[in-house]
């Protein structure tokens, strides 16, 4: 799935399975593709987090539930050592902090901003249950698309479905020049006009 454009799996899957704008990558990261590592944080506290960068296998992205962008939920070091370990990125419902050190790393998170205040490590939340993030409910498993465009969840029942979907939009799509496309395109539209009793 990694190769799949999210913008190509976003027409596929609907709004429903594409975060909210607020969750942005960081830094211009490369795209990223992986099943979802859950994790739902108490508001202010990191916790869950942090025990799951130990917890996750190599290749998923964490995937985290926080509802707080008050306190920081992981800094510089907690991201080299995600990367160490082989964690793809972190898709935040939330903040992180060390920017500087977690781009200087080339460790892809996408959250909704950053602040230098941490979060205390005091309370349970969960692993690997269901978690929402940028209004998405992920389960573990489903996978993560992840790029400058967007951030889409593809449920893991309907993996094969979409990838064979998007292979066949994509080659549809390569076979049409720019030339045909704004000839289709400008039919539509005008089409679209006169319906609306435009007559400009």
């Amino acid at each position: 799935m990694h190769a799949r454009s999210p913008t190509t799996l976003a027409d596929l899957l609907g709004r429903a399975q594409v975060m909210d704008i607020g969750i942005r990558p960081l830094w211009n990261a490369p795209r990223v593709a992986g099943p979802a590592y859950t994790v739902r944080c108490e508001p202010g506290d990191n916790l869950m987090l942090h025990a799951a960068i130990y917890r996750a296998a190599p290749g998923s992205v964490i995937v985290v539930e926080s509802g707080d962008v008050d306190h920081a939920l992981a800094g510089g070091n907690v991201c080299a050592v995600a990367r160490r370990r082989g964690v793809a990125a972190f898709v935040v419902d939330g903040v992180i902090r060390d920017l500087g050190e977690v781009r200087e790393a080339g460790f892809p998170v996408f959250a909704r901003g950053v602040i230098p205040i941490p979060g205390t490590k005091e309370k349970i939340g969960a692993l690997g249950e269901p978690a929402r993030a940028g209004g998405v409910l992920v389960h573990p498993g489903d996978i993560v698309v992840a790029d400058e465009e967007c951030i889409v969840v593809v449920p893991a029942a309907r993996e094969e479905d979409i990838l064979t979907a998007a292979r066949t939009k994509l080659a549809k799509e390569a076979e049409e020049s720019l030339d045909t496309w704004e000839s289709n395109h400008r039919a539509r539209i005008e089409k679209a006009l006169t319906e609306q009793g435009f007559t400009g």
